[in-house]
């Protein structure tokens, strides 16, 4: 009894500390309510989190404000054709008044890794971050480094723009839990975002001032500790997930990997992918168990990028998404039933 008096008190917890995140983001965040969704799934899970959609909808600005809400370190890398691994991960120095190698970390020991326009840097670059973000560690000459933890990449990538980019290798895109596609607001939430931008104002700064942005009401004070994140991690591995669910997952898995449509299907990673996000998504609902609802709403985020189209159905005009959709209608999985 004391146990689950225990759990109880770890859910109510988690559950406040959700809703307080999502009051300090709504403060300068418009909608975008399912992007918070996903970010804290993924800092819930510890899985990485790629963000798809033009430029403009706030997608760095979402994850800047969540570094401060929780109090966690936060570093952003503008990925470039020229960028180098070392400028991620850091290299050896000589120290000219020892004579001796020095290692300098790089701005990937960090919390929360921002890999703005990651499809720009070359194939070695993005390579480059495969192991930290599989191993949570990194190598610099000879020597191993484990990464702070908790340890996120969160990468943008503008699906539109395919200009001095490189495609993601199969590997690396695996390597993300969620691939998350960005729409553009509402009429409504459009407007609400004009009204806050032109209530702004300046700021002054030397001599002169400068039109302040978004960027500069953001509040420095957490409503969180590392510990409240830690008391949400435990949260989401209480939620009960029963074996009809998992049978559920793992149909869908197998279903993508036979299905005359798909060229390439999705690997056992994905069932842990789907598995984990429900259950934190489950979590951030206030429940302690999953529904099929978390599968359905979770499954693009999930598979989509997991998944490859053949040829013949390339030449029918399929897409990933109508694929998947139709999978998850003949398992009985429809908005109907949920």
């Amino acid at each position: 009894m004391a146990t689950g008096a225990s759990d109880c008190d770890s859910t109510q917890q988690a559950v406040e500390f959700i809703a307080k995140i999502r009051e300090r983001v709504a403060t300068v965040v418009v909608g975008q309510d399912e992007v918070v969704e996903r970010t804290l799934i993924s800092l819930f899970t510890g899985g990485h989190l790629l963000l798809q959609g033009v430029p403009g909808l706030a997608k760095t600005l979402l994850v800047s404000v969540i570094s401060k809400t929780i109090d966690l370190d936060f570093a952003r890398i503008q990925f470039t054709i020229d960028l180098l691994p070392s400028d991620i991960l850091g290299s050896e120095i000589l120290d000219q008044k020892t004579s001796e190698f020095k290692i300098l970390k790089g701005p990937i020991f960090t919390n929360l890794l921002l890999a703005d326009e990651i499809n720009r840097a070359a194939p070695k670059v993005q390579g480059a971050l495969l192991e930290a973000m599989q191993e949570r560690k990194i190598t610099i000459g000879n020597e191993n480094f484990p990464l702070p933890a908790p340890f996120l990449v969160i990468a943008t990538q503008n699906p539109i723009e395919q200009s001095g980019t490189f495609e993601l290798p199969e590997a690396q895109l695996d390597r993300f839990m969620l691939c998350h596609r960005l729409t553009y607001p509402t009429p409504d939430e459009e407007k609400e975002i004009l009204r806050r931008n032109s209530a702004l104002g300046i700021r002054r700064q030397d001599k002169g001032a400068v039109a302040r942005t978004e960027f500069d009401i953001l509040d420095d004070q957490p409503v969180g500790t590392a510990e409240d994140l830690i008391t949400c991690m435990h949260a989401v591995q209480d939620v009960h997930v029963s074996d009809v669910f998992m049978d559920h997952v793992v149909e869908l898995v197998n279903r993508t990997r036979i299905h005359p449509a798909l060229e390439v299907g999705c690997s056992p990673r994905a069932g842990i992918a789907l598995l984990k996000s429900s259950r934190a998504r489950a979590l951030i609902n206030g429940r302690h168990y999953v529904v099929p609802e978390d599968m359905y709403s979770l499954a693009e985020d999930v598979i989509l990028h997991r998944i490859r189209l053949n040829y013949e159905a390339l030449a029918d005009g399929l897409t990933g998404q109508s694929v998947l959709h139709s999978i998850m209608s003949e398992m009985g999985l429809t908005t109907s039933t949920i």
